[in-house]
Parts: C-alpha cells; sequence; structure tokens
C-alpha cells in the first residue's frame, strides 16, 4: 500500500519538541500538514517556538492519556523517547520507552492511522562488521554484549514490542537515525555535546573510534521518506558519512578555525574516567557523572553503518558530515553556548554544501 503526504493531513508527532522531533515538526509544516504536538508535561518545549502546530501535554506511558488523540488524524510519528547516560531513577527508561511505544503504536493502530512511522536507533543493532572494518546494516544481529546502558536496552525491548505490533498488523515502519547534529539541539545531546565541548576547549584529545554522522534535518526527510515508501514492518538506518572521531575533530577545527585537538589516548583511557566518575560522582555523591560510565563505553566503540537500504528503497540523501557540523557548531556559538574566551579565537570557514 503506497502512502502520500498531503497538504491539510492530520499528522500526530510524539516528542515533537526533541531535536529529531522538531525537525520532523518542521519538514511537515513545510509539506502542509496538520500537526498535533504530543509534549512531555512539563518538558521543555521552545523548539516549537514560532510552529504553526497544535501542541497538548500527553503522559505516554498512561494508556488512556491518549484516548482521542488519534481522531481524524491519518499518520503518527513516534519519536518520544528517554535518552541519558546516568538516570536517577533507572524505571523510567522502560517506562517510557518500552511502554510508551506499546501504547502509542497500539492507540493509533485501533484508531485506524494509515501508518506509523516508529523512531528507533542503530544502537540497537549488532556491530559485527566494523571488527573487521566494515559498516553494519539493518540485517546485523544485536550484539548483547554492546546493549549497555538503560536506553540501549530499553529501546531493544521497545523495537521487540513494536515489531510484535506490526507482526499483528499495526501499520509500522522503522526509522533508526545515526549520531544527529545540526541547529535546535537545546539540551543538547550527546552527539551535540562533542561539538558544544570542543567549542568551549574540553576535548584535550580523542580515542581511535569512528561513527555515522548525519544532518538532522536529512534524518527527518528520511522519516517522511519512510512515511510515504518504505515497507510494512521494515527498518531503514538514516545516515550520512562514516569518519574517524579524529575526522570530526580535525573537520571542527576547520570551520571554525579553533586549534585541534591532536592528542590521542589509549582507548582504556575514557573507560578509567569512567568508572572513577561513576563511583565517585555517581555513587557517592549521587550527581551527574561528568564522564557517565555508558557515555565511556560508547565513546570507546566503533559505529559506522551503511545506509544503502534507505538510498535504494526510499531515495533518501544525506549533505556532508562537514555542513552538519558547522551548522551545529554555528548554532550553539549563536545562542550563547559558548564561553566569551573560546568566542574570541573563532574564525569562520563554512564548508562547501
Amino acid at each position: 500500500m503506497s502512502h502520500s503526504l498531503t497538504p491539510g493531513d492530520r499528522v500526530v508527532v510524539t516528542g515533537a519538541a526533541g531535536f529529531i522531533g522538531s525537525a520532523v515538526t518542521r519538514a511537515l509544516l513545510a509539506r502542509g500538514a496538520d500537526v498535533l504536538a504530543l509534549l512531555e508535561p512539563g518538558a521543555p518545549a521552545s523548539n516549537l517556538d514560532g510552529l504553526d502546530v497544535e501542541r497538548r501535554d500527553v503522559d505516554v506511558t498512561i494508556a488512556r492519556h491518549l484516548d482521542g488523540v488519534f481522531d481524524g488524524a491519518r499518520y503518527c510519528f513516534h519519536l518520544a523517547a528517554k535518552f541519558g547516560f546516568w538516570p536517577k531513577d533507572s524505571s523510567s527508561f522502560y517506562a517510557i520507552n518500552v511502554n510508551g511505544s506499546r501504547n502509542v503504536v497500539g492507540a493509533a493502530a485501533q484508531a485506524g492511522v494509515e501508518r506509523v512511522v516508529y523512531t528507533s536507533t542503530v544502537a540497537t543493532l549488532g556491530l559485527w562488521r566494523t571488527k573487521s572494518g566494515q559498516p553494519s546494516n539493518e540485517d546485523d544481529v544485536a550484539d548483547l554484549s554492546h546493549l549497555y546502558g538503560n536506553y540501549k536496552q530499553t529501546k531493544y525491548v521497545a523495537e521487540h514490542e513494536v515489531l510484535r505490533l506490526a507482526a499483528q498488523g499495526a501499520p509500522v515502519v522503522l526509522v533508526l537515525p545515526t549520531m544527529p547534529h545540526g541547529p535546535y539541539d537545546h539540551r543538547p545531546t550527546p552527539s551535540g555535546r562533542v561539538v558544544l565541548d570542543y567549542l568551549n576547549g574540553q576535548i584535550p584529545g580523542f580515542v581511535d573510534t569512528a561513527m555515522n554522522v548525519a544532518h538532522v534535518d536529512d534524518l527527518a526527510e528520511g522519516h517522511l521518506l519512510a512515511l510515504e515508501k518504505g515497507a510494512q514492518g521494515r527498518s531503514y538506518i538514516c545516515g550520512g558519512d562514516n569518519i574517524s572521531m579524529s575526522q570530526l575533530l580535525a573537520v571542527l577545527s576547520d570551520v571554525t578555525g579553533l586549534a585541534p585537538a591532536q592528542r590521542r589516548f589509549p582507548s582504556a583511557f575514557p573507560m578509567i574516567a569512567g568508572r572513577l566518575s561513576q563511583f565517585i560522582e555517581g555513587d557517592l555523591l549521587r550527581r551527574h557523572p561528568r564522564v557517565p560510565l555508558e557515555a565511556a563505553q560508547m565513546a570507546t566503540t566503533t559505529m559506522t553503518f551503511d545506509d544503502t537500504r534507505a538510498r535504494s528503497e526510499l531515495g533518501y540523501r544525506s549533505r556532508p558530515a562537514a555542513l552538519a557540523l558547522y551548522e551545529s557548531a554555528r548554532w550553539f556559538v549563536d545562542h550563547g553556548y559558548v564561553n566569551a574566551d573560546r568566542m574570541a579565537e573563532l574564525h569562520w570557514s563554512p564548508p562547501e554544501p
């Protein structure tokens, strides 16, 4: 069954004020959709400022809160999720990522929504190929030893539950974004934190790892393509360029004029720092660790991906990683995230589009 997004279509977006969620919302508005933005009660929603959307506070972990939400809706994008490395309440990950996803997808299907685009994550995939220098794809079975931390574990379970609903008839297609960069990263996300820490001179060096960098607006477009062209129950990685951490930092140096981080640390270094920070700050002082152990584990894991399926089946395209990193850096600078001393050293050099 083919799907097409037409002006006036009622579309429900959960997590609409988030980094990727707000990019999807902007892309939908550009196509003339009538967007109902579901927001976590009490959470910041500044990413929706100035956008012509209907807002509604909904706790997706409580099924009855979704009553009537999908009335008249043709489509749903489910992006609401809990992401973090050091939670005081780890049960909230399961409640939001697993139970919330079951509630949203189930309610949308019951209401007759024609298609639900569920945002999963490449973190649910196996990384077997990366050990031999090859990027992973949608067919790589998860390596359970890499599902460390509440986020990865609950997103893995959530994906299973969403696919189970799809097997029972829920009209679901899955998008697996890679590392997003670009404007409107208010929190910032862990990927944005790398850029921000570099801008503030807080990255003295790097470990030998690699990742896939994508512009957040390309990821949003990938969601819309999955809606219109994706196959029922099929997963699509949406990404950009696979680059090493040294290359990422070199790009940031090129576009900002700031000194590059040239010191290479052994992979054991962040793990030691993470364990110490977790024990002293997390376990003893009960505050967020400066170096969360889960973040250290991720920083030492090669996470490169092949998004050929999305490109060939959906027509997905992405802009260069350098442009995504440049626009991320500019946004942080323009919105006051960078200290004055580093601001004075900036000499912008925009990359070729």
